[in-house]
């Protein structure tokens, strides 16, 4: 075909061409002179020659929103607004747990005012005992009688170590005994309703005596520790701290015993309760503080625990 037109064609092209000038140019035609079809074609003509040309980014290639904004650009700021909650979250998680901490600490220090109202009441002496029942099971944790516990009773329902504060010097605030920081789901309130029936379980180690053996019978009278006078532990060190955060990592496969694995405060820090009332944070370097059970004999808790002691005195 050639190139170039035909007469005929030019022409008929030429007077089309013609006849859509003349019609757009017609001032005196009225909208309902115009067909239907022809106003929609104008209405969608007169819209989008309002837009404005969009103008393409030489460097990039990147072609700008309605915004003002490129692609890369959009990115950007969700990619900055990522970042920033990110960096909120874990500031609002930071302090929550200093938060926790706090009053951990707060908790500590109203026990330390019992055991001292209740050493003003028993003629100085701390709180004590009771004498344990025989070892008969794992899921007993007083084994013999002033061994270190977290347990607030025994399984026959008597108070034991911090127990024995609860009903006279703790009775408005029981939930003391438990550490806000727990990285475990601990019920409160269920296991203060244990108290006085079975074994129940606070929050924090008590130190009320340095029996570390399973099979221990202890003198009569029981021999009660003064409060103003705790005597030295094993290394000859004056003992001073009184409770302290359990850390207590164990294995697996000794859960019908109910023996668990209980930590607070992620195992990063450790609070502790002194023998003077004040209470402290300690990170816990190298796991100082944690009684780990997950190797050796676990009959070693006990004497672990004595020991996490012996290192809390040396850091008040």
């Amino acid at each position: 075909m050639s190139a170039t037109r035909s007469p005929v064609l030019a022409g008929f092209v030429g007077g089309f061409r013609t006849r859509i000038r003349n019609f757009w140019s017609i001032g005196h035609l009225r909208g309902t002179d115009i067909p239907a079809h022809f106003k929609i074609l104008r209405f969608r003509v007169v819209t989008d020659s309002r837009i404005p040309k969009q103008r393409v980014d030489s460097t990039s290639g990147a072609r700008p929103l309605a915004g003002g904004f490129t692609l890369m650009e959009l990115i950007l700021v969700l990619a900055m607004i990522s970042l920033l909650a990110t960096l909120l979250l874990a500031a609002v998680s930071s302090a929550k747990s200093r938060g926790r901490r706090s009053v951990c600490l707060s908790n500590l220090r109203q026990i330390g005012l019992a055991v001292h109202a209740y050493a003003d009441d028993n003629n100085g002496s701390i709180p004590y005992g009771p004498k344990a029942p025989p070892f008969t099971s794992p899921a007993s944790f007083y084994p013999s009688t002033g061994s270190p516990t977290s347990l607030l009773s025994i399984q026959g329902g008597a108070p034991v170590g911090l127990g024995l504060i609860l009903r006279e010097y703790l009775a408005q605030t029981p939930k003391v005994l438990f550490c806000p920081g727990a990285d475990q789901s601990v019920n409160a309130e269920a296991e203060l309703k244990k108290v006085g029936t079975t074994q129940a379980q606070g929050s924090y180690y008590y130190r009320h005596a340095g029996v570390t053996e399973l099979f221990y019978t202890p003198p009569d009278p029981i021999p009660h520790l003064r409060l103003e006078n705790l005597g030295l532990n094993r290394e000859g060190v004056a003992i001073q701290a009184l409770a302290l955060d359990t850390q207590f990592v164990c294995p697996p496969g000794l859960e019908s015993f109910n023996v668990l694995t209980r930590t607070h405060h992620r195992g990063t820090v450790v609070n502790i309760l002194y023998a003077d009332g004040h209470a402290v944070t300690r990170p816990n370097k190298d796991a100082r503080f944690t009684v780990d059970v997950q190797t050796g004999d676990i009959r070693d808790g006990f004497k672990k625990i004595l020991d996490v002691f012996i290192h809390a005195d040396s850091v008040p």
